[in-house]
């Protein structure tokens, strides 16, 4: 199976680096649209976050232009970004997608946040019809792996969140977060959760401004907070000490003149922006002021860090999990290529059976219901013990260089060669299904 991967992430790229590669959620279906345009694409995937942008897909012959595609659609110099990018194909590819997934390779290892993620970019792809078989395939069994790794380890359990993180750093500014003031710039998730932890640590109050005012009332009657409207922004955020942004705007919506004139306000009293938008809310220049402390979503990794080695045990064994999981995933794709062949063989002994029974059914005179069940078992029985030793024989050499001689060895002894086509056009409707996938999570 030709999987193909590329994208950057926190890890590769800093956060300058990856605002520039960000794909508006509005956008995606035309992204997706063009990708699965692209050369040699057959079906594909955009995961688009605030900590990485990758591209996912299924190819022709293992081979497609991906960083083409990237330069087409971004329109962004690569020089820029191109030493920063990753690259994985097939079982790599297969390994990169479960970690991601299962969140091994998350800012914070173990957040939940990244499952969700990409089944939002999965039924975006499916919405678009990118996505229709053999990627279907394989993310429903990502989402399969990542549910085994939050069951059999305690990685979620002992995650140390961007929202904790950021508790810990305003603690380090104010001292004490008690009577302290939270303004929630955007009404995203993530800003909910940093609010609630605040507001656990002593914080007093919440405000909420967000561009739909609709959706800030709703925010804010969770907290007995104050929703103001997005137009008295620059009016009202000096009211508060901590301000969590997250809008999702194309460019700063904090400068550094709203800093100066926030901080006279408030007569030089700090105030600690923390900015988790990508593209970035605060520009980097408002960090520069004495009073303003500006911590984006890079920063907060390091500040995660810190804590790396609590999680390091449960990590080393969802690992072993993702290890397991992409050898049985890769081994069941090997198998694929003698699913023709078992088709083929099936058909052909099914054809035998029914043709021997109607050869003799003259002869053996009215039946009963029970005697037509004891005929139909007994076939039945009979050429499925014949199909066992050729059907076990093929699935073990399609993991092995010898395969394309037993498949032709098989086909030669029952004749198969006529049946080939139409069993290969059968196989193509079979190779989604897989007996042994693990329970899907449930969404």
């Amino acid at each position: 199976m030709n999987f193909q991967l590329i994208g950057v992430n926190h890890k590769t790229a800093p956060v300058e680096i990856r605002e520039r590669l960000d794909i508006p959620i509005a956008s995606l279906p035309d992204a997706l649209k063009r990708l699965v345009e692209h050369a040699g694409v057959d079906e594909g995937l955009i995961l688009c976050t605030c900590n990485r942008v990758e591209v996912l897909a299924k190819t022709r012959n293992g081979s497609a232009d991906l960083r083409g595609f990237m330069r087409d659609y971004f329109r962004v110099e690569p020089s820029t970004y191109e030493s920063h990018l990753y690259e994985f194909s097939e079982r790599e590819a297969i390994r990169h997608l479960f970690r991601v997934t299962a969140s091994l390779d998350s800012m914070v290892v173990g957040e939940p946040q990244i499952l969700g993620q990409v089944k939002e970019a999965y039924a975006t792809a499916r919405a678009a019809g990118a996505v229709h078989s053999h990627l279907d395939h394989l993310l429903t069994r990502a989402f399969a792996v990542a549910k085994r790794v939050r069951t059999e380890t305690s990685i979620g359990a002992s995650a140390v969140s961007v929202a904790s993180v950021a508790v810990e750093l305003a603690k380090k500014i104010f001292g004490s977060l008690n009577g302290k003031h939270v303004y929630l710039v955007g009404a995203g998730k993530m800003s909910e959760l940093a609010a609630r932890h605040l507001l656990a640590h002593g914080a007093e109050s919440i405000f909420v401004a967000n561009r739909t005012h609709e959706r800030a009332v709703v925010l804010a009657e969770k907290f007995h907070g104050e929703a103001i409207l997005f137009e008295q922004l620059y009016d009202t955020c000096d009211r508060a000490d901590i301000v969590i942004t997250s809008t999702g705007a194309p460019h700063a919506i904090f400068r550094r003149e709203h800093g100066e004139l926030f901080l006279s306000r408030r007569k030089n009293r700090p105030m600690f922006f923390i900015d988790i938008a990508v593209p970035r809310d605060v520009d980097p220049e408002m960090n520069k002021m004495d009073g303003i402390f500006v911590y984006d979503i890079d920063d907060l990794q390091q500040a995660a860090t810190s804590h790396l080695a609590d999680r390091k045990q449960e990590a080393d064994r969802a690992e072993q999990i993702i290890n397991v999981e992409v050898d049985r995933f890769h081994d069941h794709l090997q198998t694929l290529t003698v699913v023709p062949m078992i088709l083929s063989l099936q058909d052909q002994l099914e054809s035998i059976r029914q043709a021997e029974i109607s050869r003799v059914r003259g002869r053996l005179g009215t039946l009963s219901a029970e005697q037509e069940l004891a005929i139909e078992a007994l076939t039945h029985g009979i050429v499925n013990k014949i199909m066992h030793t050729p059907i076990t024989t093929l699935k073990s050499a399609a993991r092995n260089a010898e395969a394309t001689t037993v498949i032709d060895v098989v086909r030669r002894i029952f004749n198969l060669t006529g049946q080939k086509k139409q069993a290969e056009e059968d196989a193509t409707q079979t190779v989604i299904e897989d007996p042994d996938s693990p329970e899907e999570p449930e969404n």
